[in-house]
């Protein structure tokens, strides 16, 4: 079946040549810290592919298609700068690419206006976002009319999140995970697509979860083991998760020089999940949040 990786990051050309000093030179300190610096073992924390690039990853790991998400960025000229780059993206490769757009609620009324603006070049959802990062709190007005009017778009939402019981790294930031609760019940005719399997948040919280939240398994194997997929998906529904590779990032550090998407999506495989929760994990939820 055609496999669709709902969680990918992609850079502009000019980000790519020199990505610390793009970062130094664009006032972009947070996003310098968790994607420019070396493992222990020397090698880099992810890869800055071309969209060409891009593309032969996917084909070599059976993905028809890749959901291009934006990043929290810190300076609202960075999210310009990322829109439009994902605008060109998917004008050029409508058959394998869709894309997020990303703001810096802290814009205010030009926030919304470059959601409109994304929204008419072809964009088809909001993030990744993360809060706890760019500096708002998860109940800032600013925040809130943005998610305003993306629920007028019907666009889903993905929000970085932090598992509170992981290991500290550079740039790692919490992200507590009643504050994702909230927001869904506040905008509950919205979609939220969580990163990195939640946090773990179905599997921590005894409240009930609201119906409106998903989550992505980005980064799954630099997080937990072969096990999470079974274990997730044993108490959460098969509708409500998707498959995210966060790509470029090298999430097999230990084996990979570079990053390789086909080895997550062989580790899917190998998680033995029964037909119609596959199927729903790559492809169907995706399709249904995005209106493929």
């Amino acid at each position: 079946m055609p496999l669709i990786d709902a969680h990918v990051h992609l850079c502009p050309p000019e980000v790519n040549r020199d990505p610390a000093g793009w970062a130094a030179e664009a006032g972009e300190p947070h996003w310098a810290q968790l994607c420019t610096r070396r493992r222990k073992n020397g090698r880099p924390v992810q890869a800055f592919p071309s969209v060409d690039e891009l593309l032969r990853a996917m084909d070599a790991g059976g993905v028809g298609r890749a959901v291009l998400l934006g990043w929290y960025w810190e300076r609202p000229e960075t999210c310009r700068m990322q829109n439009r780059f994902y605008a060109e993206c998917v004008r050029k490769h409508p058959d394998r690419l869709s894309a997020f757009a990303t703001v810096q609620p802290a814009d205010g009324g030009q926030a919304l206006e470059e959601l409109r603006r994304a929204r008419d070049e072809g964009l088809v959802g909001l993030g990744e976002l993360s809060p706890h990062s760019q500096g708002y709190a998860c109940d800032d007005a600013g925040f809130g009319a943005v998610l305003t009017l993306v629920k007028e778009f019907g666009w889903p939402v993905n929000l970085h999140v932090t598992d509170p019981q992981s290991s500290g790294y550079p740039g790692r930031v919490e992200t507590p995970l009643a504050d994702f609760i909230k927001l869904a019940r506040d905008f509950p005719q919205t979609s939220f697509i969580l990163a990195h399997w939640g946090g773990l948040l179905p599997l921590v919280v005894a409240e009930k979860i609201p119906d409106n939240i998903c989550y992505d398994t980005a980064a799954s194997p630099l997080l937990y083991g072969q096990d999470i997929w079974k274990k997730f998906c044993a108490q959460v529904p098969a509708d409500r998760v998707l498959f995210g590779s966060d790509y470029p990032l090298n999430v097999y550090p230990g084996i990979d020089a570079e990053p390789n998407m086909s080895r997550l999506v062989a580790e899917l495989h190998r998680a033995e999940l029964d037909a119609t929760t596959l199927r729903a994990i790559v492809a169907d939820n995706a399709c249904r949040l995005l209106g493929l």
